[in-house]
């Protein structure tokens, strides 16, 4: 490649282009976007020299002009979730996840499917149920990989002993070529080859020249002696020449070519797919079961995974002790240890499934004899239907858990992807254990045993220059014993940067020599993802983490404390780049809502910790988070806090945002429209004064247009009335009016938070009156607002102050053990959640108790039913149908389900759960101008048609106030909050 191209060579492209692009100038949303797309789920960091979001096929031809004119690389990128660095370079990075979506054509009766190369496998399969079918190849990473993606890496997944992998699935291909040129590739006729041997172009050329390659006797030869052994499914080292060669192409009387064959692993390397045609497997039987099998060895388990696999399971999972560890004791996965008996050193996990239970047991019960028969196991439960998820939970939960290491060494993806035939796996990795054993290494060993390839993840720390070192010379030695079992480098994560350094060392020089001629046939000037697969560059270069001198390493000063996560720089890098973030309302979950809508990388939590990981390692400044990259990504965050708890390593980005903002504040200022919403409650105390003049200005449409355009809110937004009186005041009447109630029954304490004492007051009344009627006494007692819009706008200081006075005066209020309940759950749970981060080291016990005591009116309410204090007796028999909506921190914290239950306690009452995120509205996120559209496109993914469609007599319910809001702006319904529900249903 010669240097990077200028910018107004750029600024040309941009105008020609329909769709994005970023590139070299001064701009901060330029930069971030750059900085965004230097990285993948690998260990690799390089900047992009541009990147580009094409919109049409059009789009992608121009980019394919420009990178010819300009020798420029470019770099197809779907999820990103590649971790060999297949998408990391300092090329032209295309990114076809926003706008090749499309699923073009399903065929039911023939079983295929039409899809652009930015479909996620998930979704494809949730518009294939309806007919019956579904896409095989499922990576772990399902719920967010892209067809073009799995393409490219050749994808295989849990069941691919069964399934198979994508090359398997993969009919045809439609591309475009190194020239720009399209193509399309399938198996071909006698005819058909003819015809394109005989094109005078650059396909012509491919055919040409790709058949005389294979045709060669002595190259025939070379394919057969050096690629893995045909027993191992999971073949996907360099190009696959070898199932070329295994169907018959180019063997003397055979005149077939499928270059669909060669696509699938190319890594992009040698054609930009556009569309892809996909073979499609009817569903699996319904009935499930796993035979959780339980070893005393590592080895053990290997053997017996050999007998395992003459019984024809879906799958054979291996779990080592090393990752079960990390589960026990935690407060989520504990629980799901219940089928584990004693201290294994290994589980293997065979799932069976089958149209009756009865079929799932005769096949347990012959595995299980045999295995007996043979001396392996030493138990073997027998897990069905609902309850195999929580123990693929295990397996699943203890790999994001062991990313949480503390220090410098973490696990690293390096010999992972190494395949060998099943029956040489318990010699492979005794071997194995002898490389790790040389280096004084631990890793971890889990997956894929019934397909042979274990995922091995050796504990290295790659900020050092020793690390890098050792990461190096473990593939090395790892290669030359995949080459003594004849083997496969790469299963199904793909060379990329990782392993292409090592592919003459595992297939021979002389076989990578002709891999070099396919990418030369393909794309002579190499504008496809130069230096993966061939011509790689040593593979322990432009790492993520870079060794720097103990000078500056100082540490970054924060206002919350980050000891637990070694720093907020330390809990930045946890985020492995898995792209959890990037999944679709399609597969649920609250993780990341503006990612949802926007589909742009620079909207995922991925995206927002790796920028800050990059400032905060390599800022000069004083001021680290002084850079507005660093805001440009940081911008569409909803603080949703949803990355607590569904990113696997839970880099909580909320509170990550929080920190970055008041640093940023500190050397910019604080903007206007961010003290006014800081000080919110100082301002609707200001207007309860008033209220009727208040509630006027801001209803009206000539005055509330004014007030909206002043500070920077959306004109069609409508804004929250107070009330005409506090909840505080009307408290105090109510208790001298209910005197004998108010002190008798068991005494709770009410949370009186900013937003129900002067908007939603009458929301806070009927709590009251719920709790008294229901025998408990209300008090509220002394304490402050509770710091939320402090928090959400960055003003952490404050925030800091108002977090000790409020430990400080409950800590005292609540030394009996009295409960504090809340009505507002982003109010509440900021007591259980920021504070015990905000308060002085002092004041954390005080701070532990407040927490433990700090309950939303729905946990409690469903704890004192649990414990016989409150029945169904109280409530109507009247028949309801709920929607209830939960509001992003009860999702996040996991106390959403209290609320589905308490709901579901009067006899005749059906709570049906909403299955959305965020709905978009994110306190003051929704009203602001510049995020209203984005609000807005979040509520419509599936809280508004939700709402919308649900019957008129049909209930909704929200506990949020936020959400309540955002439904009524979005659908023209009123929301209740479940205090409101439960009161209605009460007998008076």
């Amino acid at each position: 490649m010669i240097s990077a191209p200028s910018t107004s060579a750029f600024a040309e492209l941009e105008a020609s282009l329909t769709g994005e692009l970023f590139y070299n100038t001064e701009s901060s949303l330029h930069q971030a976007q750059r900085r965004v797309y230097a990285t993948d789920a690998s260990v690799y960091q390089e900047m992009p020299t541009a990147v580009a979001i094409p919109k049409t096929k059009e789009d992608l031809k121009a980019l394919i002009r420009f990178a010819n004119e300009h020798q420029i690389t470019l770099i197809p990128r779907a999820a990103g979730t590649s971790l060999a660095g297949q998408v990391v370079g300092n090329g032209l990075v295309v990114d076809i996840s926003k706008y090749f979506t499309q699923v073009l054509e399903v065929n039911p009766q023939e079983q295929w499917v039409r899809v652009q190369p930015g479909v996620i496998r998930d979704d494809l399969n949730a518009t294939l149920r309806p007919h019956g079918l579904l896409f095989g190849p499922e990576t772990s990473t399902a719920s967010r990989a892209m067809v073009g993606g799995m393409i490219g890496n050749n994808s295989c997944g849990l069941h691919s002993i069964v399934w198979g992998d994508t090359r398997t699935h993969l009919l045809s291909a439609k591309v475009l070529l190194s020239d720009g040129s399209e193509a399309e590739f399938k198996p071909l006729t006698h005819e058909e080859l003819q015809q394109k041997l005989a094109l005078p172009n650059l396909e012509g050329e491919i055919y040409r020249k790709t058949y005389g390659l294979i045709s060669s006797p002595e190259n025939r030869a070379l394919i057969q002696q050096n690629y893995p052994k045909k027993t191992l499914t999971r073949r996907n080292t360099g190009y696959a020449l070898d199932f070329l060669v295994d169907e018959g192409a180019g063997e003397e009387g055979q005149t077939t070519l499928d270059l669909c064959k060669l696509l699938a692993g190319s890594e992009g390397t040698l054609a930009f797919v556009t569309e892809a045609k996909l073979n499609l497997l009817p569903l699996p039987p319904k009935e499930e079961g796993l035979v959780c099998v339980h070893f005393t060895s590592l080895l053990e388990a290997l053997e017996a995974n050999i007998i395992i696999l003459k019984h024809h399971p879906m799958s054979s999972e291996l779990v080592d002790k090393y990752i079960m560890d990390f589960t026990k004791g935690h407060r989520t996965y504990d629980a799901n240890r219940f089928f584990i008996e004693g201290d294994p050193a290994a589980l293997l996990m065979v799932e069976f499934m089958a149209d009756s239970q009865d079929e799932i047991t005769a096949k347990a019960d012959a595995l299980i004899a045999d295995l007996k028969a043979a001396g392996l196991g030493y138990a073997y439960p027998v897990v069905r239907g609902a309850m195999t998820k929580p123990v693929w939970d295990v397996r699943k939960a203890g790999l994001g858990l062991i990313r949480n290491l503390p220090g410098d060494t973490q696990p690293v993806n390096l010999i992972e992807d190494c395949a060998v035939s099943p029956e040489d796996l318990p010699a492979y990795v005794t071997d194995v254990q002898q490389v790790l054993e040389k280096y004084n290494l631990q890793a971890s060993y889990y997956a894929h045993a019934g397909a042979g390839e274990l995922h091995i993840e050796p504990m290295i720390n790659l900020k050092t220059n020793e690390g890098k070192r050792v990461f190096r010379e473990v593939l090395a030695d790892t290669t030359a014993l995949v080459k003594k079992y004849n083997g496969s480098l790469s299963g199904e994560h793909g060379d990329g940067r990782l392993r292409g350094e090592f592919i003459p060392q595992a297939l021979g020089q002389e076989v990578y020599e002709l891999l070099k001629e396919v990418k030369q046939i393909f794309d002579p000037k190499h504008i496809f993802n130069a230096g993966k697969i061939v011509d790689t560059p040593p593979m322990n270069e432009f790492l993520r983490y870079e060794e720097r001198p103990a000078q500056q390493l100082i540490p970054v000063e924060t206002l919350f404390d980050f000891t637990r996560q070694e720093g907020i720089l330390r809990l930045a890098e946890k985020c492995s780049g898995s792209g959890d973030c990037r999944k679709t309302h399609v597969s649920g979950g609250t993780m990341c809502p503006s990612y949802m809508a926007t589909r742009q990388e620079k909207d995922t939590t991925r995206a927002r910790a790796n920028i800050l990981r990059q400032f905060l390692t390599n800022s000069d400044k004083v001021n680290k988070f002084d850079h507005k990259e660093i805001k440009e990504v940081m911008d569409l965050c909803l603080s949703c806090k949803a990355c607590k708890s569904e990113c696997p390593s839970s880099v909580d980005v909320a509170k990550m945002k929080a920190e970055f903002l008041q640093h940023y504040h500190d050397a910019n200022g604080i903007p206007l429209r961010t003290r006014m919403v800081g000080n919110f409650t100082k301002m609707q105390q200001l207007a309860s004064v008033v209220p009727g003049v208040y509630n006027f200005m801001i209803s009206n449409p000539v005055t509330s247009k004014l007030i909206k355009k002043t500070v920077g809110f959306a004109v069609d937004r409508s804004l929250p009335e107070v009330g005409k009186t506090t909840l505080k005041s009307w408290f105090k009447k109510w208790q001298k009016e209910n005197a004998i109630a108010a002190k008798t029954g068991k005494p709770v304490y009410l949370f009186c938070d900013e937003f129900t004492n002067y908007n939603d007051v009458e929301i806070g009344q009927t709590t009251v009156k719920l709790l008294s009627a229901l025998g408990y006494s209300v008090q509220i007692p002394e304490h402050l607002e509770s710091g939320r819009t402090y928090l959400s706008k960055g003003l952490v200081r404050d925030a800091k102050e108002i977090a000790i006075k409020n430990v400080q005066l409950l800590s005292k209020a609540m030394a009996n053990g009295t409960p504090i309940i809340g009505i507002e759950p982003s109010a509440i749970l900021t007591l259980r959640d920021e504070y015990l981060d905000l308060v002085p080291a002092d004041l954390v016990p005080a701070a532990q108790q407040v927490a433990v005591n700090s309950y939303l009116l729905e946990e409690f309410l469903q704890k004192e039913a649990e414990n016989g204090h409150i029945t169904a007796a109280a409530f109507t028999q009247e028949k309801k149908q709920i929607k209830l909506h939960g509001h992003c921190y009860q999702k996040a914290l996991q106390v959403l389900t209290p609320t589905q239950k308490i709901l579901s306690l009067p006899q005749n009452y059906e709570v049906e759960m909403i299955p959305s995120g965020c709905c978009g509205m994110a306190g003051s996120f929704g009203y602001e101008e510049e995020h209203y559209d984005v609000s807005m496109q979040i509520g419509e993914l599936v809280l508004f048609p939700a709402v919308r469609n649900a019957a008129p007599e049909t209930l909704i319910a929200a506990a949020g106030t936020s959400c309540r809001h955002q439904i009524k702006d979005g659908t023209a319904k009123k929301a209740l909050h479940p205090a409101e529900i439960l009161w209605q249903a009460l007998k008076k």
